[in-house]
């Protein structure tokens, strides 16, 4: 239910603050006073469309807030978890509204976008007025209404979720299908391609790890001769190690008498010689390295031609034929135990189709029964609202050969206003003060079924007056039973049924320069007061006094 409404530099709006209260609230006030301007802002917070002359005069910015307190459960807290957002099980949704046109969206002061809050918006609240009536212009409102009324739910959401397993079924032996058909143009094709590429065998990366293989061989043969060169010079015979090594010998025995002089040059030459044998022990790995074998060079080159024939005929890169050579393969196995998997494939799609069909059908039949409830159950409260010579009717048209989500039914609303002229969608037919009261009549059976936790009702008695306007009051009192319901109204008898009375007026500031909406809740005596000038007018007097008390008597009676 909505908790508190804060409104900040909207229109004639400068600053209001407004709590509320379970049960039913009317918003009353001279013409001008500023409810639409109320609504607007509301509405505002809700997703509604921005518009830069929102802003008041003189202000950079307005901004409007709505804070609500919900279950746990709530289809707007379920939005909030699909979008990946907070819930504090308060709900603060905030818009503002920016004087170039601009506006930012909020909820729990996370910023979204409008549609989503919009989606939060609509799951939380419904505006009704003459012309506003938007919980019926869609005809699957009108379907998700009447499962609602009849506890269908769970019956739909099964029907959904066999209407999904038969798509899938579908769509996996379309799949097949279309796959055999393919496969069966191209079989003698297939076939031989297969063949060749199993013949061929190659693999992901083959065609790099070949032609670095062989870029090394074919780079060693040309260095090969230098370092056979560098090693006979280093370690062959024509190396100096021996010569070096018999110097140190001599030198060694030499070197018993004369030490210093004899072994700095004996560590010298026995680090050139280390450093000799080092070099060998390198060049003879690099020979080793740069020695193939020839043959494995022409097979490598053989190999790299045949991947590189294939990748041009079948215009596929090399690195592409291992995944061909699959899809090829599996085509075939397509070809040869397609047919089996085909049936297995039918005779899924045929008993997903039956699960289905079964389950819609059951669900039509419900339809058909909960359709006739409602009829009775909306017709038996027109009489009341000035409606006695006016019928409603559920049309549910089931059409097998156009299955949905939601099974085979198309739910609309119909009324016959008069005997003797043609019953029509609602819509369509039924004048703007006639809809108003259909809807009432409509929300009121269907109670807090498929209906938003708060509903708001601008001007809906519009045109009545006495007995109707005092039905209109009844059943929205009625309707405020089991939820939360706001209704800006200009009949006393709707007035007198409120739980809380919401007085909207325009005070003159600064010395008649300009006005500001202001809203104040009424005590008892200022409940008769308003209600009294709402039965007579600028001039209030005793008699309205009096039948203000009357009516506010009657009304907790």
């Amino acid at each position: 239910m909505l908790a508190r409404l804060s409104i900040r530099d909207i229109v004639l709006i400068e600053r209001l603050d407004i709590e509320f209260a379970t049960g039913l609230a009317v918003l009353t006030g001279e013409t001008g006073a500023g409810k639409s301007i109320l609504l607007d802002a509301f509405a505002l917070a809700l997703g509604g469309r921005g518009d830069a002359g929102l802003v008041r005069h003189g202000a950079e910015q307005g901004q409007v807030t709505a804070v609500f307190d919900i279950p746990k459960n709530h289809p707007a807290a379920n939005i909030l978890a699909e979008n990946g957002l907070d819930d504090t099980g308060e709900m603060i949704l905030r818009r503002v509204q920016l004087a170039d046109g601009r506006t930012r969206a909020f909820v729990n002061d996370q910023s979204i976008s409008v549609q989503t809050l919009k989606a939060v918006g609509a799951a939380l609240v419904e505006i009704h007025g003459q012309h506003d009536e938007r919980a019926l212009v869609d005809a699957a409102t009108h379907r998700r209404l009447l499962d609602a009324f009849a506890g269908l739910e769970k019956d739909v959401a099964s029907v959904e979720s066999l209407w999904d397993a038969r798509r899938t079924a579908n769509t996996a032996l379309e799949e097949h299908r279309a796959g055999m058909e393919r496969a069966a143009r191209e079989a003698d094709y297939l076939r031989h391609a297969s063949d060749e590429l199993k013949q061929l065998a190659p693999k992901d990366g083959e065609e790099t790890s070949l032609a670095s293989r062989r870029t090394t061989m074919m780079q060693g043969e040309k260095i090969a001769s230098d370092l056979r060169e560098a090693q006979e010079a280093v370690g062959g015979n024509h190396s100096p190690v021996a010569a070096l090594s018999a110097a140190v010998r001599r030198l060694e025995r030499r070197g018993v008498n004369s030490p210093a002089l004899v072994e700095p040059a004996v560590k010298a030459i026995d680090t050139a010689i280390n450093a000799l044998e080092e070099a060998d022990q390198h060049l003879q790995a690099a020979l080793a390295a740069t020695d193939f074998d020839p043959a494995e060079l022409e097979r490598i080159e053989e190999r790299l031609f045949s991947l590189r024939a294939a990748s041009r005929k079948y215009s596929t890169p090399v690195d592409g034929l291992a995944a061909l050579a699959a899809r090829y393969a599996a085509d075939v196995v397509l070809i040869d135990a397609g047919a089996t998997r085909l049936k297995k494939l039918e005779q899924a799609a045929i008993e997903a189709d039956a699960r289905y069909a079964t389950a819609a059908k059951k669900l039509s039949l419900a339809r058909q029964k909960s359709a006739e409830k409602l009829n009775k159950a909306v017709n038996a409260e027109l009489a009341p609202l000035k409606l006695e010579r006016a019928k409603f009717m559920t049309q549910v048209e089931t059409d097998e050969a156009a299955p949905g989500q939601q099974g085979f039914d198309r739910v609309e609303f119909w009324v016959q206003t008069n005997p003797g002229t043609k019953p029509g969608p609602l819509m369509k037919v039924a004048s703007g003060g006639e809809l108003s009261r259909f809807l009432l009549a409509l929300k009121v059976v269907l109670s807090d079924r498929g209906s938003a936790p708060t509903l708001v009702f601008d001007e809906i008695d519009t045109g009545v007056g006495g007995a109707v306007a005092d039905a209109i009051g009844g059943r929205l009192a009625r309707l405020a039973g089991k939820v939360q319901v706001m209704a800006v109204t200009h009949a006393p008898q709707v007035a007198a049924r409120a739980d809380q009375h919401l007085l909207i007026s325009k005070d003159a500031l600064d010395k008649g320069k300009r006005v500001a909406t202001r809203v104040n809740a009424l005590a008892a005596d200022h409940r008769r007061e308003e209600i009294a000038r709402m039965l007579a007018g600028a001039e209030i007097t005793a008699e309205a006094r009096a039948a203000a008390e009357r009516l506010l008597k009657a009304a907790t009676a």
